[in-house]
């Protein structure tokens, strides 16, 4: 089974987000998918896409990851 796959199975599908990375600064590892659950009634703004820095693999930095739709 591979890793895209386990985290789908083992993660409640209502409460996961698709984040989507923006690349680094010369668009390295731009696309890059990264799955993960949040928690939307502590949102202070609702209008807002959730966004964070995670690693990119791809680009081997920490980049921005903004929330998509699934």
């Amino acid at each position: 089974m591979s890793h895209y796959c386990y985290i789908l199975t083992t993660m409640s599908q209502e409460k996961l987000i698709k984040m989507v990375s923006d690349g680094d600064a010369n668009g390295v590892g731009k696309g890059h998918v990264y799955y993960t659950t949040y928690n939307n009634k502590n949102k202070k703004d609702p209008s807002k896409k959730y966004q964070a820095k995670k690693y990119n693999p791809v680009a081997r930095t920490h980049t921005v990851y903004k929330q998509k739709k699934k």
